[in-house]
């Protein structure tokens, strides 16, 4: 399975040379415009997505640019082969996340912008870009072929269970599909259930299977997977604040005009923003639906999981370094 794995990511990487006609973030054939491809594994309705078709839209009408979008897996289901990708020069724009940034590339400090109960707060994004650390952990990341370009808000993640979860005890040995990372498992460890690192497609039949009893995730997600239909129990834990990092390749990054790469970085960091408030205000109406669906929601004592988790700080489990938090905040401000 494993060489199977390495051949489909080849085999990805292949096409998107071949299709985008990348030399180094060159222009493209006609001599006139820069090639560059937007690629998700969300589905084409989410605010992920259609967050980076705006990008596009607004980098296409300058004339400048020959920007596609290709969402839910069309390239590639798995995220971090995606991010390979741009790592090794694919002119690719890829949505990550924090956790699996700071995984990917071995840099622990950038988990607390995913770890449980830190940030609350979809506006203090506003300002990470501009904060020393954002800064230094984009150095690090350019070290290594990888631009992180911006963070966008996109849903906090609770659980979805086949059995009412109404306290820490509920998920005590339950088998709930998790981030596959140092944040998941320490989650799960804390939490007490078993994290299932499966990919997003595997889940819903898992749960039909019952292989599965539940899943953390955002809401637009869970709705637009239609997992009311699998599972009619969700406790708002609230536990992460999810958010879309996004990168691209540095060699694509580095090969543009100056003036172009300005309006490319203005335009995302701009349009991140504008599509997280959007996300935040469609949020209400998809859990209404889960509601019409038959889900019961069930508004647990956050406190009581927040408490749960704090050995996780205490022990600094994922590797922080001393005073990040305090920094972090301090940043933020």
């Amino acid at each position: 399975m494993k060489k199977i794995g390495k051949l489909l990511v080849a085999v990805t990487a292949a096409t998107l040379l071949t299709s985008a006609v990348f030399a180094g973030g060159k222009s493209d054939a006609a001599g006139s415009k820069i090639p560059v491809t937007f690629a998700g594994t969300e589905a084409a309705t989410t605010g992920q997505s259609r967050m980076m078709q705006a990008v596009a839209d607004k980098l296409n009408a300058t004339g400048r640019f020959n920007a596609s979008v290709q969402v839910a897996g069309a390239l590639s289901g798995d995220t971090d082969a995606l991010v390979t990708q741009a790592k090794l020069g694919v002119s690719l724009v890829v949505p990550s996340d924090p956790g699996r940034l700071a995984s990917q590339f071995k840099i622990p400090d950038m988990n607390i912008l995913m770890a449980p109960y830190i940030l609350t707060d979809p506006a203090m994004l506003k300002k990470l870009p501009d904060t020393p650390l954002f800064k230094e952990w984009q150095a690090q990341l350019e070290q290594q072929g990888i631009v992180y370009i911006t963070n966008m808000y996109n849903g906090f993640r609770s659980f979805y269970t086949t059995t009412p979860v109404e306290h820490v005890k509920d998920l005590s040995g339950l088998r709930i599909r998790g981030f596959g990372n140092a944040i998941g498992n320490n989650l799960a460890k804390y939490f007490g259930f078993a994290n299932i690192g499966i990919s997003w497609g595997e889940v819903f039949p898992g749960l039909q299977s019952k292989t599965l009893d539940g899943c953390e995730v955002q809401v637009a997600t869970a709705d637009g997977s239609r997992l009311y239909e699998v599972v009619k129990n969700l406790a708002m834990t609230k536990h992460y604040m999810l958010q879309s990092a996004f990168v691209c390749s540095k060699s694509f990054y580095d090969s543009m005009p100056a003036a172009d790469r300005e309006f490319f970085t203005k335009t995302m960091r701009e349009t991140a923003l504008e599509y997280g408030a959007i996300i935040e205000k469609e949020e209400s109406g998809f859990y209404d639906n889960m509601k019409k669906n038959g889900v019961t929601i069930r508004n647990v004592d956050i406190a009581e999981f927040q408490a749960a988790i704090e050995p996780l700080y205490k022990n600094n489990d994922l590797g922080f370094s001393a005073g990040l938090k305090d920094r972090l905040f301090k940043e933020l401000k």
